[in-house]
């Protein structure tokens, strides 16, 4: 773990996350740094190295809620302005004692996220409260007052990632449930093995599940675009953390809220733990197992989530 966050600096991020509800639209500047999707400090930055990778990490939050608000005000104009309803935060979950508000975002380390949260909260029933669960009053002082919290990956990675996770392994739910309408609907000939147990969906055959607007099962939280599944236009998080630095990060916030000293963030796999993490080379050949059209419509499919969270294009061909 990173050394403990000085006072000032702890002040300046506290400020910072206090001032996160701004809708100042990006300057030019601010387009361009963040195209670059690094943002170095000047050489002539006074502190040490510690010092000047804190700074390097409140800018990198400052940029991306700039971001957001940025994209929220042309896509969503208005929205900040509407009563959030209680499905609209059935994804946040509640931590009082530290005042923290984490959107669950699957295959992007909310399992490590909700093991962090019962240790602050000291919660020894293995059970997390859901902001949903509070009435109307209640969660908008908490939506109001307390950090909100986000992370996100990459879209296509993560959506790799919650295939391999769901029907490339045995899974009871996923398989029957999911499983067999898709193969009943997209699989010429299937068998009657197939078409009984669920098992052996093709990438493909996800896909095109995915992208039919008249699916035969419903959508899942595992591959729900985190623009629908947290509503960042609405909530406006304060944090906005990447899965592909996530521990840098998480340790960074729980630092700046106070968190015990001896509490990092945990590099656990829950399921598959033997099998590689899903990469972009991975994620890669999965892709590549498409047409155009279908790495099109499915960039289609996730573009807000490319848009707000600053991902770039991950194929060429891709407009």
């Amino acid at each position: 773990m990173r050394n403990v966050i000085s006072l000032n600096q702890f002040n300046h991020f506290r400020l910072v996350l206090e001032d996160s509800s701004s809708d100042q639209p990006l300057t030019k500047r601010h387009r361009k740094l963040l195209l670059n999707s690094s943002f170095t400090m000047s050489s002539a930055s006074s502190g040490t190295d510690e010092d000047r990778h804190l700074q390097q990490l409140t800018r990198t939050q400052e940029f991306r809620r700039h971001l957001l608000a940025d994209v929220c005000a042309k896509y969503q104009p208005g929205i900040i302005q509407r009563r959030v309803s209680q499905q609209q935060v059935s994804r946040v979950y509640v931590e009082d004692r530290s005042r923290l508000l984490y959107c669950e975002v699957p295959k992007a380390g909310c399992s490590n996220w909700k093991r962090v949260l019962m240790v602050l909260g000291a919660h020894y029933s293995n059970h997390l409260r859901r902001l949903e669960s509070y009435d109307h009053a209640s969660i908008a002082e908490r939506l109001r007052s307390y950090t909100k919290v986000l992370f996100i990956r990459e879209p296509f990675e993560r959506l790799v990632s919650a295939f391999r996770d769901k029907f490339e392994s045995p899974n009871s739910y996923y398989h029957p449930v999911f499983g067999r309408p898709i193969i009943s609907r997209y699989r010429t000939n299937a068998t009657r093995t197939a078409l009984r147990t669920g098992t052996g969906v093709t990438f493909r055959e996800f896909i095109q599940y995915l992208l039919d607007v008249r699916r035969p099962v419903g959508m899942d939280i595992h591959w729900e675009p985190v623009s629908q599944l947290c509503n960042p236009c609405l909530l406006r998080y304060n944090f906005i953390g990447k899965f592909e630095s996530l521990e840098d990060e998480a340790n960074f916030l729980l630092q700046s809220i106070g968190a015990p000293r001896n509490l990092t963030f945990p590099d656990f796999k829950d399921r598959n733990p033997r099998e590689e993490r899903t990469s972009s080379s991975i994620t890669q050949k999965y892709f590549d197992q498409l047409n155009a059209t279908e790495r099109q419509k499915a960039f289609d499919f996730y573009y807000m989530d490319y848009l707000m969270f600053n991902y770039q294009k991950p194929f060429t061909d891709l407009h």
